[in-house]
């Protein structure tokens, strides 16, 4: 069995009444809010993440309407059949 040790008083008492307004016991009292802020957390990341995203898309975007019509990446008439600059 693992357990945690908290010794804030605060804390505990924060729980204990946590607990008394959930009609429940302090363990899981505790529990319910450590699994609601945990998901909270995540959602929040995800969704930063996809916030991310879409500005780095915009970005792409906007930088491809830069190029002239036809414009390509292609270098090989740089390059020799081996690689090496010409």
């Amino acid at each position: 069995m693992v357990q945690l040790n908290i010794k804030d008083e605060q804390l505990v008492a924060d729980a204990k009444a946590l607990a008394e307004l959930l009609g429940t016991s302090a363990t899981e009292a505790v529990r319910r809010a450590v699994q609601e802020k945990l998901a909270r957390e995540r959602i929040g990341r995800d969704e930063e993440k996809l916030r991310r995203y879409n500005e780095l898309m915009a970005i792409a975007d906007r930088a491809s309407k830069l190029f002239p019509p036809g414009a390509s990446s292609d270098h090989s008439d740089l390059y020799d059949e081996n690689g090496l600059p010409r």
